[in-house]
């Protein structure tokens, strides 16, 4: 059945304009490379991989032969109490890409749920060692952790937070780390901000690090907005988190395997937390998939219960699915065998350069980037924040370019194995836009 003959409002589609969309529907038929292909028929080049996710961009064979040959195989297995060899693979070659001591995987099947799952055992944890009484979580302003309740309540994003009630009870929010007036046009990590991780010592003297059980920010927060961390802030928050007890979490959902040149924030940055989030990466976006790594310490506090059984009373019906673990080994090994997390880090500065070649174009108050990762600001309109955005993302697809748009900022995070072509098209159709929209 083609779009134009269905109930289109069968489907509540997610973060969208449900009612204008229907007025001009936006379909996506097929992809494959670098590019969607529209339903009648136009190359739409993916400058923003997919939702962070399509690193190894569309339909690689070595991926689909995977996922065709598992489902021919081994269609499901129950993750309670049973696993099948490639759950176990996949999860000794994440090991192989994340920093010592964050070891052991446990599986999820989406981001949102890899949050949720970390949040549980950083207050498990504390349990487990006799501390019941650090129950409460810090995120950060204009953090995204996934639609959670337990991502949403960290999470610091007030369009995603105002419609659902208090959520959950003990959680307080850093201040987050955007400032235009000192670090507008910063390449790479801001010199100015270190200082602003301080606000975490406030916090516990204001709370008692008793009470306190785990912290969690984006190494570089990208839903948001692209905000990289300013030179020795993540750091700093290790040594504060490490000096009173307090469990650090990575959400890494975006940052892992490869948008930053490298394994993980935690490498690139050498900041290691105790637990990381992760999701897109895993499969290269093409099964849905999340999970979380967590250092030995963390993992060993369950495992030397005296009371024998089920050690974590958790997980998900999908956690470890053969075919998304099959997608997984098989992203895996592309990265490896093509080399693609170096890929990603020689191409970065050519992005870099690209994009900063920006700064001038009209109304474009920042860009910031840091690996295969970017976005360029505009000025709010007068008729509201984000609408400037929106009309970047809609003219875009019309000029053949998809860009992922929040609010006014848009970000442009190329699959890891782009050529410096799909930049030039994206950067200079991003020109062409600007100067148009004025």
């Amino acid at each position: 059945m083609h779009a134009s003959n269905q109930n289109l409002e069968s489907y509540w589609m997610p973060f969208t304009g449900n009612r204008e969309f229907l007025k001009k529907p936006r379909i996506f038929k097929s992809a494959s490379g670098f590019f969607y292909r529209t339903a009648d028929g136009r190359e739409i080049l993916d400058a923003a991989s997919g939702l962070w996710c399509s690193g190894l961009g569309h339909g690689h064979p070595k991926i689909v032969e995977a996922i065709r040959d598992a489902a021919g195989e081994l269609d499901y297995v129950p993750a309670f109490q049973i696993g099948h060899p490639l759950a176990f693979e996949l999860a000794n070659r994440i090991t192989d890409c994340l920093p010592e001591p964050l070891q052991h995987v446990f599986y999820t099947t989406s981001g949102s749920e890899a949050v949720d799952t970390a949040l549980k055992v950083a207050l498990a944890f504390h349990r487990c060692r006799g501390e019941g009484a650090r129950t409460r979580l810090i995120g950060r302003e204009r953090a995204y952790h996934g639609a959670g309740f337990g991502g949403t309540s960290v999470g610091g994003m007030m369009k995603n937070r105002r419609s659902f009630g208090p959520l959950l009870p003990g959680v307080d929010h850093l201040p987050h780390t955007h400032d235009l007036a000192r670090n507008a046009f910063s390449r790479g990590e801001p010199e100015w901000g270190s200082r602003l991780a301080d606000e975490l010592q406030r916090i516990v003297d204001l709370h008692d690090a008793s009470t306190i059980a785990a912290v969690i920010v984006e190494p570089v927060a990208g839903s948001a907005g692209v905000f990289v961390p300013p030179r020795g802030y993540l750091r700093r928050l290790r040594e504060i988190t490490k000096r009173h007890g307090i469990l650090l979490i990575f959400d890494e959902v975006i940052t892992a395997f490869g948008r930053l040149g490298a394994g993980s924030a935690a490498e690139r940055f050498d900041v290691v937390p105790d637990i990381l989030t992760m999701a897109k990466g895993m499969t290269a976006g093409t099964v849905p998939m999340g999970g979380i790594a967590v250092s030995h310490d963390v993992y060993d506090a369950f495992m030397r219960q005296t009371e024998d059984g089920i050690e974590l009373f958790h997980g998900y019906t999908y956690s470890g699915h053969p075919l998304a673990c099959a997608a997984g080994v098989a992203a895996m090994r592309v990265y490896e065998e093509e080399d693609v997390f170096s890929r990603a880090a020689a191409l970065a500065p050519y992005l870099e350069d690209a994009v900063h070649s920006l700064r001038g174009s009209p109304n474009v108050v920042d860009v910031r980037n840091i690996g295969l990762m970017s976005g360029i600001e505009v000025a709010t309109r007068s008729d509201g924040a984000g609408k400037r955005g929106h009309d970047v993302f809609l003219q875009g697809l019309d000029a053949g370019v998809y860009y992922r748009v929040n609010g006014d900022t848009i970000a442009i995070a190329p699959p890891l194995i782009s050529e410096k072509r799909h930049v030039d098209m994206a950067v200079e159709t991003l020109r062409k836009i600007l100067t148009g929209l004025g």
